[in-house]
């Protein structure tokens, strides 16, 4: 299957890929960081998988699918020549146990069904001990046991069971996968047809708390990568991690395959943002809790990502029993970027806390305490080089957006100070705004070009540059950032879509081999960049060719390959449906405001054009 064939379900604890031909090929369980039980997606069915659809000569495409509206329940239905059949598949916010419900219903006239089930724990590398008890079917391999209700008899056999049956018009067949531990207690069988009429009043309640304001045209997109945000936070902590899978290539058939399934404090504090500007204001809250938790030490201490319940290593480790995606490998497990410098993570963390407390959360004493300990390190190294956005493997260097958002972190502070009553050094911090602010402008601005540099000395454009505006550094009219948005159109677009940075086989920035896909945040950051500079028809046009690379349930993976016309990278991709938000909202609002203004109320722009008067 394409990346693009798969749907996400999820009980905002773990998740699963259902793919168009109604087989399960992804399943973590307890939590989106487990190890698989269903790993078919990074191998074969050897690795383990669910399939249920129409029987025949081979699993076929369904004929249509959706999710019910406004919820994250997945509805697959195939036309046979015989009738109509739709299978509904669902995982209910959990209570005890984790569960998967699959329910087969003829809509019309008869059908022939199959399933075919293949359990494999540990990433399809251990074969589970199985027995039938009290007509469940069992299977166990050390720390793991499942439970599989089945309504229909299933046969045994090559470690794999299977089934054939028949349903007509009205017929409603349930089926429930249940994980829990191994040493405990068999777990209670849950009604299936009750929690589904919970699982969608409990979506559809969540939905209509939304505050968002967008064009009637692109209010299904965003309500439904609201959704999607939401099915990533980790309910227990408030945490959010960036994708579901790991190993989803960034180039197909190459070596960029990375674990997605954790916490990284800049993609979570962009989705709190998205969350905060469509009203949710709890969540923000329960991910600042986590927060506080996670990152509760020495300020150096402080890494750029964390496990769901903060958990700090996260080493990186290949599992070669796995062929990968589409021979992609090596896949991964762990990802050892969470032991680099990067320097933005401080900007986008004290910008979300301040947004949030501007939102109306209320403050507690510990969060400015440890934003006052995070500036004490900041302060000291915020001129040093890093890793960077990209998270590149090479040497570290002084990237421009490290340093644009080191000043974003001293700006949001001194904000809380003027407009919280926080105390702080507040005159040594405007020092420092101004420093930075001064040492970006000299060092990595190009003045014969008209544009900022990927890093201080290098004539590279990157990406994230257009991200400048958005943080209120400088006012989006500014020549110099209108200019470093013609220069990215020119030198760093292929096929219409924005590159992250050049990719060059030799002394590439990142240390990788091979290419990429275009990452889908550049060209949604180019879209809300051309709004907010007047070109707001140029936006739309980006901005809704943008939308039709979404599949057909409207979701989005890292990033699109021009080549292949697919998908690419972890999916669904919290990175790459943030901005879709951002983006519509920013078109929405009269004159295409950035969305610096709501944070700000606009004070920093009419700072910077009375520094330029």
């Amino acid at each position: 299957m394409r990346i693009e064939d798969y749907a996400l379900i999820g009980d905002m604890q773990s998740a699963a890929l259902v793919g168009r031909n109604g087989s399960v090929d992804w399943l973590c369980l307890p939590r989106f960081d487990s190890p698989a039980c269903f790993a078919s997606l990074l191998g074969d069915e050897r690795n383990g998988h669910w399939w249920i659809g129409p029987s025949g000569p081979g699993p076929r495409l369904s004929s249509r699918r959706r999710y019910r509206e406004n919820t994250l329940i997945l509805e697959t239905e195939w036309d046979t020549e015989s009738g109509t059949v739709r299978v509904t598949d669902f995982m209910p916010p959990r209570q005890a146990n984790p569960d998967l419900v699959r329910i087969v219903e003829c809509v019309a006239g008869t059908v022939e069904m199959g399933t075919h089930i293949r359990i494999r724990f540990d990433y399809g590398r251990i074969v589970p001990w199985v027995r039938r008890t009290d007509g469940l079917l069992q299977a166990i391999g050390g720390p793991d046991s499942v439970w599989l209700h089945s309504p229909v008899p299933l046969q045994g056999g090559d470690y794999a069971h299977k089934a054939t049956f028949r349903v007509s018009a009205g017929d409603r067949l349930a089926f429930v996968f249940t994980w829990h531990p191994s040493h405990s207690p068999a777990p209670h069988q849950i009604d299936p047809e009750a929690e589904l009429a919970e699982t969608e009043a409990i979506w559809t309640e969540w939905v209509a708390q939304s505050s968002t304001h967008t064009e009637d045209r692109w209010r299904d997109a965003v309500t439904r990568s609201l959704i999607t945000l939401k099915a990533l936070t980790y309910a227990p902590t408030g945490g959010i991690v960036a994708a579901p899978t790991t190993s989803l290539p960034e180039d197909l058939g190459g070596v960029r395959n990375w674990d997605y399934r954790y916490c990284w404090l800049r993609d979570a504090s962009m989705t709190l943002d998205a969350l905060l500007g469509a009203g949710y204001v709890e969540e923000a809250r329960d991910w600042r809790e986590w927060l506080l938790r996670a990152i509760a030490g020495r300020p150096q201490d402080l890494q750029i990502m964390y496990g769901v319940a903060g958990e700090r290593r996260l080493p990186e480790m290949e599992l070669p029993w796995l062929e990968g995606y589409e021979e992609s490998r090596p896949v991964r497990l762990g990802n050892a970027a969470v032991d680099q410098l990067q320097l933005d993570v401080y900007g986008e963390v004290m910008n979300c806390l301040y947004l949030a407390r501007a939102s109306g959360l209320l403050a507690i004493s510990r969060t400015w305490a440890i934003q006052r300990s995070l500036m004490d390190f900041l302060e000291s190294h915020w001129d040093e080089p890093d890793e960077g956005l990209w998270e590149v493997r090479g040497p570290r260097r002084h990237f421009v957006h490290s340093k644009v958002m080191a000043w974003v972190a001293t700006d949001r502070v001194i904000r809380q100070v003027e407009r919280f009553g926080q105390h702080g050094p507040l005159d040594r911090w405007r020092a420092l705004r101004e420093r930075i602010h001064a040492e970006i402008l000299e060092k990595g601005y190009d003045p014969e070009r008209n544009t900022f540099t990927q890093s201080y000395g290098s004539a590279e454009l990157d990406a994230s540059l257009l991200l400048i505006p958005q943080t209120g550094f400088l006012p989006p009219h500014d020549p110099r950032v209108t200019g470093t948005i013609d220069a990215i159109e020119r030198e760093l677009m292929a096929d219409g879509f924005v590159l992250r940075y050049p990719i060059a086989q030799e002394n590439s920035v990142d240390g990788l081999t091979g290419g990429e896909g275009a990452f889908l945040a550049c060209s949604f950051w180019l879209a809300e960049a051309r709004a907010m500079v007047g070109r707001r028809k140029e936006a739309v046009e980006l901005f809704e060719k943008l939308l039709s690379l979404r599949n057909d349930v409207g979701l989005l993976a890292e990033e699109y390959d021009p080549r292949y016309e697919r998908l690419v990278g972890n999916f669904p991709q919290a990175f790459s449906h943030v901005p879709l938000i951002h983006t519509a909202h920013t078109l929405t609002r009269p004159g295409c405001t950035p969305r610096y203004t709501e944070i700000l109320g606009g004070e920093r722009e009419q700072e910077q054009d009375g520094e330029r008067a």
